[in-house]
C-alpha cells in the first residue's frame, strides 16, 4: 500500500505519514526543503516506517506538475493521494499583494487540482483510490484578514466536494477533513486526532463514506 503526502511537515503531515506508515502503508513525501524531508525519511525509518521524499516547490507549478507526472508514471498502484498543503500570509483585501495572493491559490487549490489529475487516470483504471484534502475553517467565515487563506481554503472544499461527486460512480472516494482551529499538539486540533479522523475515513467502506468531516 503506498500513500502519497503532498506537503509533509512536523504536524498533520508527520501524524498522518505515522497513521498509516504504522499499518503497513509505504509513504511517499513532497515538501519544498530536501534537509528537512531527509529529516523526515530518519524519523520515520526509526519508527519501522518506510518512506522517501521528493523537495518540489508547489509554487513553481511547472517543476511541480513534472514531479507528479513522474511520480504517477512511477506509482501507478498509489492507494492514497492525500494534499495537506497550505500558505498562510495574512492581510486584508484591501491591501493584500496580488503576487502573494496568486502565490497563496497556486499553493491552497490549484496545487489540489493538479496533483487529483495527475493520479486520476490510474485510479479511474483501476476502479479504485482514495483522495483526501486538508482542509480549513476559514473557508466557512472568511475573517478578513486571511482573505487568501480562507478564498484557497474555500476552492479547495468546493474541489474536493465536486471530485467526491464525480468521482464516486468511478470507485475513487474523494473527502475533506476541515480543521477549524489552530493545530497545536494537547488541544482537540491536536496533529494525532485530526489524522486518527483521516484514519477513520480510510477504513468506512463505500457505502457509508463521508465526503466532508469537520472538526
Amino acid at each position: 500500500m503506498k500513500l502519497l503526502l503532498i506537503r509533509i511537515g512536523p504536524g498533520i503531515g508527520m501524524a498522518v505519514a505515522r497513521q498509516f506508515g504504522r499499518s503497513g502503508f509505504e509513504v511517499l513525501m513532497i515538501a519544498r526543503d530536501a534537509d528537512k524531508l531527509k529529516h523526515y525519511e530518519q524519523e520515520l525509518a526509526g519508527e519501522g516506517i518506510r518512506s522517501q521524499g521528493f523537495a518540489v516547490d508547489i509554487a513553481d507549478e511547472t517543476a511541480y506538475t513534472e514531479l507528479l507526472a513522474r511520480l504517477a508514471a512511477e506509482h501507478p498502484d498509489l492507494d492514497l493521494l492525500h494534499y495537506n498543503a497550505s500558505a498562510y500570509n495574512p492581510a486584508p483585501p484591501s491591501v493584500i499583494s496580488l503576487p502573494v495572493f496568486h502565490q497563496d491559490f497556486q499553493i491552497n487549490t490549484v496545487g489540489a487540482l493538479i496533483a487529483a489529475q495527475a493520479f486520476l487516470p490510474a485510479m479511474k483504471k483501476r476502479g479504485a483510490g482514495t483522495i483526501f484534502l486538508t482542509g480549513g475553517g476559514s473557508a466557512l467565515k472568511a475573517p478578513p484578514e486571511l482573505i487568501s487563506l480562507s478564498i484557497g481554503k474555500a476552492g479547495m472544499r468546493n474541489l474536493a466536494l465536486a471530485l467526491a461527486e464525480e468521482c464516486a460512480p468511478l470507485g475513487i472516494r474523494v473527502a475533506t477533513v476541515t480543521v477549524h482551529g489552530m493545530v497545536q499538539p494537547g488541544t482537540k486540533y491536536d496533529p494525532n486526532i485530526i489524522a486518527g479522523e483521516f484514519w477513520r475515513l480510510y477504513q468506512l467502506p463505500g457505502d457509508a463514506w463521508e465526503r466532508e468531516v469537520n472538526l
